[in-house]
Formats: C-alpha cells, sequence, structure tokens
C-alpha cells in the first residue's frame, strides 16, 4: 500500500447495514495486511510501542481494558473503535477480573517485527 492511510480514509470505508434484528458493521478487509483478536489476562499489557510501517485500527470487544495512545489513558467501552496512526506510541492493558479482546486490523506493509517497544514489562528488547 503506497498511500497513507488516515483516521477519515479507513472511515469512508466502513460500510453499516440496519436489519430488524439489529445491525452490522462491515470493514475495509481488501487494504488489510493482518487482522487478529488480542486477548490481554487479568493484569496483563501490552508493551508500550508503536510501528514504523502500518497504522492500527482497534474494535473493543470485551470491557475491563485500559488503552493508551500517546499521552492519553482511557477506559473504552465495547464497541469503541481506535485509530492508532503510524509512529504513535500505545498499550493496551486488562486493569479487569476477566480476560478481554480488542480486534486489530493492520493498515500498511508490516510484519511482527515492526515493533518499537519503548518500554517493556517482561524484559523484552
Amino acid at each position: 500500500m503506497k498511500e497513507s492511510i488516515s483516521l477519515e480514509s479507513i472511515e469512508k470505508l466502513i460500510y453499516e447495514e440496519e436489519r430488524p434484528w439489529g445491525k452490522f458493521r462491515r470493514y475495509p478487509h481488501q487494504i488489510v495486511s493482518s487482522l487478529k483478536i488480542i486477548t490481554v489476562n487479568p493484569g496483563g499489557w501490552l508493551s508500550l510501542q508503536y510501528h514504523r510501517r502500518r497504522s492500527e485500527y482497534w474494535v473493543v470487544l470485551d470491557s475491563g481494558l485500559e488503552v493508551t495512545l500517546g499521552s492519553r489513558s482511557w477506559q473504552p467501552k465495547p464497541g469503541e473503535e481506535i485509530f492508532i496512526p503510524a509512529n504513535t506510541p500505545h498499550r493496551l492493558k486488562s486493569s479487569g477480573s476477566q480476560p478481554a479482546r480488542i480486534l486489530e486490523l493492520w493498515f500498511g506493509s508490516s510484519d511482527e517485527n515492526d515493533l518499537v517497544r519503548v518500554e517493556d514489562a517482561y524484559g523484552r528488547d
């Protein structure tokens, strides 16, 4: 993907449709380079990290999480959608008593090695 991804460009590609039973949201899978569900155990947290070659889009699936994005930290509600631009420090923590999950979409040419850890509680570089 050569073009820069922005929140606005992703939002334009999300499609939502109402149905008699509720609704669905379809995300732009054609331009996604990876799709994951991340589960964080109670008391666990990911490294404070950023990525050079990808942006991420998170959909919060469960309560009990704390998100840090740049200098802002908050506890998102299930269904909240969060855009993380490339080169932006971010972290996910579990603040609840049950495992909690996010759906993560990657935008950009990237792999698992496109990770710069700023802080890590598990002794990884």
